[in-house]
């Protein structure tokens, strides 16, 4: 696990570690320059002729430093100053007369196309105004530079907390940022206009938290120490029961990308509920799998089989489906893990919610989610995390957004996936989530642990899936193929 801050949360680790822990914070400014310069030079970009842009603030201050640096080693740098000098911090002002002092070459007048690399350093973190007037001029003309751009910290004119762009933002092609990543660098579209982001240590460590830790992380491969344990002496009792509800006329596909995915994670028994008519297709894709029809799911065995359940692939929305929705959440004592269909029968119901017996995991996609919840598209996507915090902290759920980006939480905690690829952008994907999580609660994993690893196992599949198959031919089917490697190299990790 690794943290996401956001503007506020750095600025605090910054003065923490400055006024508390008595780094200076010109000290901390050298080593993030010394960080920048060695990003330019790393053998990526072309140093034959670099520009920095320095801003007025602290962010200009590491450009200011980080010139003089690339300098001192030979390269060809010239250094636009665009800020006003009444405002300026301290310690860029600092900066920028030391450069003055070493004879850098400051301009006032540029053609953006004569330079091979440019290092933007106009804003930082702490941008919260839209980007207008020359500062919104100068950013364009940077994007349209045939060199390659370096942002220091974040690309002038991204969010820190959101990833918006505000009225404008630098493109770049890597984003050198210091102590910890930026959750407006991993959300989008701030993650387009970050390029290949790198995290370096310039001194600002966790302790400088002081206890108040941030509310947003994300997974590494580290994370999959917390799978549920295999044991020798054991039998498929021990791995759990999971239920999969899924599955309507012409959409069995659904059920069994779910069921066979709770099978690959690891689960002993894994039972689909469906339509009669799904009956042959489902029995001959996936023979390991139990399977019963809805017409007897209101005998109390049904309720008391699973150690977990999965409701809503290709479930529809027809007549009786919602009383066997209700069944469930007002007879089930097993984790409940709502997807699809079960949340558009939620829609204008979501009070319903309120009189479970279990655990619940809902798994909405946008547009589910803007049924859910009545507010436009538009403004989930502007923020993602406290959408779907505010969804778990009022119904009392772990909500599981699925984005590009998929965020999860549990009303407090605020878990973003970096995993995935746009191949998975293709029917079924989703069911294949679902049975994955079944299959993880079914194993005895605590609901919002579950949740985070299942999205972090799903990406991770559809990454390997991408690498075999390239992205545009891959279909759901193929993240099940993957999915043991996953956990292969996660038990290896």
């Amino acid at each position: 696990m690794k943290y996401l801050v956001n503007a506020r949360e750095m600025q605090r680790c910054d003065r923490i570690t400055i006024e508390e822990y008595g780094v200076p914070g010109l000290v901390l400014m050298e080593r993030a320059a010394l960080a920048v310069a060695d990003s330019v030079m790393d053998g990526e970009f072309c140093t034959d002729k670099v520009l920095a842009v320095c801003g007025s603030g602290n962010n200009g201050g590491d450009g200011f430093a980080a010139a003089r640096i690339l300098m001192e080693r030979n390269v060809e740098i010239a250094v636009l100053f665009v800020g006003k000098e009444e405002s300026m911090s301290e310690a860029a002002r600092i900066q920028k007369k030391i450069c003055e002092n070493y004879g850098m070459n400051f301009v006032s007048n540029i053609d953006v196309h004569e330079y091979t690399c440019i290092v933007d350093a106009i804003f930082g973190v702490g941008l919260s105004r839209k980007v207008a007037g020359e500062y919104r001029t100068l950013i364009e003309q940077i994007n349209q530079a045939s060199g390659k751009v370096i942002a220091v910290d974040i690309p002038s004119g991204i969010s820190a907390d959101s990833g918006r762009v505000m009225g404008a933002a630098v493109c770049a092609d890597r984003t050198v940022t210091f102590g910890f990543a930026k959750l407006g660098q991993v959300l989008y579209p701030g993650a387009l206009y970050c390029g290949e982001t790198v995290v370096w240590d310039i001194g600002i460590t966790e302790k400088s938290f002081r206890g108040e830790l941030p509310r947003a992380y994300y997974l590494g491969r580290e994370d999959m120490r917390c799978l549920p344990r295999r044991m020798r002496y054991s039998n498929k009792g021990t791995y759990g029961k999971a239920l999969l509800v899924a599955g309507q006329k012409n959409m069995c596909g659904a059920a069994y990308l779910a069921g066979e995915a709770a099978y690959r994670v690891g689960t002993g028994l894994v039972k689909i509920f469906t339509e009669e008519c799904n009956r042959v297709i489902v029995q001959e894709r996936l023979p390991e799998a139990l399977l019963s029809t809805y017409e007897v799911l209101e005998e109390e065995n049904s309720f008391r089989w699973p150690t977990a359940a999965g409701i809503g692939p290709g479930f529809g929305t027809g007549e009786g489906k919602w009383e066997i929705l209700c069944l469930f959440l007002e007879r089930c004592v097993c984790p409940l893990v709502l997807d699809a269909d079960a949340l558009n029968l939620l829609s204008g119901r979501t009070e319903k919610l309120r009189e479970r017996r279990a655990p619940v995991v809902v798994t909405p996609h946008v547009g589910e989610m803007e049924r859910l919840m009545g507010i436009p598209k538009k403004t989930i996507l502007e923020d993602l995390p406290g959408t779907c915090r505010r969804f778990a902290e009022e119904y009392g759920v772990i909500c599981v957004l699925k984005d590009t980006r998929t965020v999860i939480s549990d009303g407090r905690e605020i878990c973003v996936n970096l995993t995935g690829t746009d191949g998975m952008a293709t029917g079924g994907s989703g069911d294949v989530l679902t049975g994955i999580l079944t299959g993880l609660l079914a194993q005895g994993m605590e609901p919002f642990a579950a949740a985070k690893l299942a999205v972090w196992i799903h990406g991770s599949a559809g990454e390997l899936a991408s690498k075999r198959l390239g992205r545009r031919g891959m279909l759901a089917g193929d993240l099940l193929k993957e999915i043991p490697t996953v956990l292969l190299e996660g038990e290896n990790a």
